[in-house]
């Protein structure tokens, strides 16, 4: 059976697990990174027209006093899994992206130029979502509802979770945990479990951090989501 290596934190670990059991592969939880909720204290701008999320975990762990105020406004997430999670947060009006930040700014930016939208984060993210929103004059309130910090495994921790034997493949959810991997990569203890491990990457962002560091060829999901992360292991290779 094939071994697959999953890094993303919880909850979506043990979710992927399941979700690989079901497909025949046998899962391997090794969090790189956890989430942890950030205490708020923010007043919502009075002239915002919308929210936008760009990850589930920024409405799992925001709190009721600060969504209550907001889930009457239109709510635009970056994709199916953060929709869902905005739903069950109450907000009643979602508009799902295509799984792609950047993306999702485009989309929504041409009808809020001059106008004022608040947006769900966390400490630790990329600028191009609220760049490209400034850039087209969109007026960005950020909340950073939750942080994201590396887990530090010993190389024993990290070889009991493997049973001390190598990897088919590896799941990359995030770039944070792609720079973890490439640590864990790096030491003389752990190589042989990674020697012909399948790099599989939810987008060409998430992969930057192995670039020039692993010898194996890196493959990158189509669209940005589990749906086309997990086909990846389906192809020969």
């Amino acid at each position: 059976m094939v071994r697959v290596l999953v890094t993303r934190p919880e909850p979506g670990a043990s979710r992927t697990a399941r979700r690989l059991e079901a497909l025949g592969f046998q899962p391997i939880l090794l969090p790189l990174t956890e989430t942890s909720a950030l205490s708020v204290e923010a007043t919502i701008a009075a002239d915002a027209v919308a929210v936008a999320v760009t990850s589930a975990n920024a409405v799992r762990h925001a709190s009721s006093a600060l969504i209550a105020p907001l889930v009457s406004l239109p709510c635009h997430a970056v994709g199916k899994r953060t929709a869902e999670a905005c739903r069950a947060a109450g907000f009643s009006t979602v508009q799902t992206g295509q799984g792609d930040a950047e993306a999702l700014a485009g989309a929504i930016a041409g009808g809020l130029a001059g106008k004022a939208i608040v947006y769900l984060c966390g400490r630790v993210r990329f600028p191009v979502f609220e760049q490209r929103l400034a850039a087209a004059g969109v007026r960005v309130q950020a909340i950073e509802t939750y942080d994201t910090t590396a887990i530090d495994y010993r190389d024993a921790d990290v070889l009991a979770r493997l049973s001390g034997r190598p990897v088919e493949a590896v799941l990359l959810y995030s770039a944070k945990a792609s720079m973890e991997l490439v640590g864990l990569v790096a030491r003389p203890a752990l190589r042989h479990v990674f020697e012909k491990t399948q790099f599989l990457s939810l987008s060409g962002r998430v992969a930057k951090p192995l670039d020039g560091v692993v010898p194996q060829s890196i493959r990158i999901a189509p669209r940005p989501e589990e749906e086309a992360l997990l086909a990846l292991l389906s192809l020969p290779g």
